[in-house]
């Protein structure tokens, strides 16, 4: 064989590994492609706060285990086609544990607070200072109760409390829980450094998961706006509207990053009265242009944010709807601002009916019923919790209330529900 021949045998077998060597890495690329179809690289931590967002903008908590939406979906139908009227205006209450059993104060939840549950199946329990005695006993009264729900019914309870840090502060603020305060909503909003905020919600999420809560009645969205104003001076984020939205927001993120749902209030503002609702009426005199371009944002970043619950509160607004009537009774305030203009599909809860604002004016059971036709889905302390559920059941009975009104609120309610179930 001459060597021009071998040299140009040579080449071609260079050409061939060449050309192999080429198709090895297209085959490569592309069983690389279909393997890596439908993965995401990894993400940083502010990537993975923002798809946390994104994956709440419905207003319930949505599943990390794959489970689709539409399951879901279903799954809530099932359990709302299983339940009683009974039980599903039930739902719809959340109250004291004194409220649902009748005792003067409660600090256990054994057999009476069981047969008391069976009988009035209420969507969530708050408690107060007085029910929290040190860890264990709280641990252990919120476990029971969290055990007879998913006994009873198939699906969790909301176990609350209103614990913002600082002036309002259920736990913090009693030694024997040994748990860091992490002080006035003011302070944080004073320093411009909304990762406080963050960092303040993840401490108050952590202890609160850790006793058993599932729901923190926090954080407080109010503009402080007036500043004769003394309700929620030190409980504001600040009188910057978007300040406190950013606040407002990685709070939020904070408390959901311990498995904590939140309730922002007292919507549509509390920031710019100066009477106390707890003893009577609030009024806030400003039009709802001036409400959107100050107090309406913070709430709206909230919703934005996919927060579960917003909280509205005993405020007279007559310049925006004309008369006197507590916002959480008005079809405008809830329906028209809060549901259709911000878009928000969560949970509505009133503030606490048990306080002037309303008890001054309304039966235990006309507030529940007018609240409940304003748009509220759910009724937090009346006055009277059993003349509340039955006026309330006496307003299906009569068709002054729809069943199909009734089902709207206690799909939110379950949604959620539902939804932190498969979060554990």
């Amino acid at each position: 064989m001459g060597k021009k021949h071998r040299g140009s045998q040579n080449m071609a077998v260079i050409i061939c590994l060449l050309v192999f060597l080429a198709a090895d890495i297209v085959l490569a690329t592309k069983l690389a492609r279909q393997d890596g179809a439908g993965k995401n690289p990894p993400k940083e931590k502010e990537d993975i706060r923002e798809e946390t967002v994104e994956n709440k903008k419905k207003n319930g908590i949505t599943s990390s285990r794959g489970i689709s939406v539409d399951s879901e979906d279903n799954r809530v139908k099932e359990l709302l086609a299983g339940m009683s009227l009974e039980q599903k205006v039930a739902q719809m209450f959340m109250i004291t544990p004194e409220a649902l059993t009748g005792f003067t104060r409660v600090t256990a939840a054994g057999e009476v607070t069981k047969q008391c549950f069976m009988r009035y199946p209420v969507g969530g329990v708050i408690y107060m200072a007085g029910n929290l005695k040190e860890p264990k006993q709280t641990r252990e009264m919120l476990a029971n109760m969290e055990d007879y729900s998913m006994e009873f019914l198939g699906f969790p309870i909301f176990l609350g409390v209103d614990e913002e840090g600082g002036t309002v502060a259920r736990i913090a603020k009693n030694k024997a829980f040994g748990v860091k305060d992490v002080g006035d909503m003011s302070e944080i909003g004073a320093s411009f450094d909304c990762d406080r905020a963050y960092q303040a919600g993840t401490t108050v999420g952590a202890y609160l998961a850790d006793l058993g809560f599932n729901l923190d009645f926090a954080p407080v969205a109010d503009v402080w706006s007036n500043k004769k104003n003394t309700v929620v001076k030190y409980r504001s984020f600040g009188s910057d509207a978007e300040l406190v939205r950013d606040m407002v927001t990685a709070q939020i993120e904070g408390l959901y990053g311990q498995g904590i749902l939140s309730a922002v209030k007292h919507f549509p503002g509390h920031g710019s009265t100066t009477a106390d609702s707890h003893k009577g009426a609030a009024v806030v005199e400003k039009t709802l242009k001036e409400l959107r371009e100050c107090d309406l944002i913070p709430f709206q970043g909230a919703v934005e944010a996919g927060v579960p619950f917003v909280m509205v509160g005993h405020l007279s607004l007559p310049q925006v709807v004309g008369d006197d009537v507590p916002a959480i009774l008005s079809g405008e305030i809830i329906t028209g601002i809060l549901r259709e203009e911000l878009q928000f599909n969560g949970i509505v809860i009133t503030d606490a009916l048990d306080m002037g604002a309303v008890t001054d004016y309304y039966s235990s059971a006309q507030a529940a019923v007018m609240a409940v036709e304003a748009g509220a889905d759910m009724l937090l302390m009346p006055e009277d919790f059993v003349a509340a559920y039955e006026g309330v059941l006496d307003a299906v009975r009569r068709g002054e209330l729809t069943v199909e009104r009734i089902d709207q609120s206690v799909q939110r309610i379950l949604k959620v529900k539902v939804g932190m179930m498969l979060q554990e």
